[in-house]
């Protein structure tokens, strides 16, 4: 299980079967530009694998422009 904590929401989702982020950021509707995904304080890039146990960050960036 991939647990995922989704700010600035505070929302907690949990993954059974998630292989990268990438198919973690499809799941959550975003593109890679739109949220930073932190694992254990390390940023990472779409092509970065999960694995069964991960705590996540997605950070969505917000644009005040």
């Amino acid at each position: 299980m991939i647990t995922v904590e989704v700010q600035p929401e505070n929302e907690i989702l949990e993954f059974g079967k998630l292989n990268t982020v990438l198919q973690l950021l499809n799941r959550l509707q975003l593109r890679s530009t739109q949220a930073l995904i932190i694992r254990e304080g390390q940023l990472l890039t779409a092509d970065r694998r999960l694995h069964h146990g991960d705590r996540i960050i997605v950070k969505k960036v917000i644009s005040a422009g």
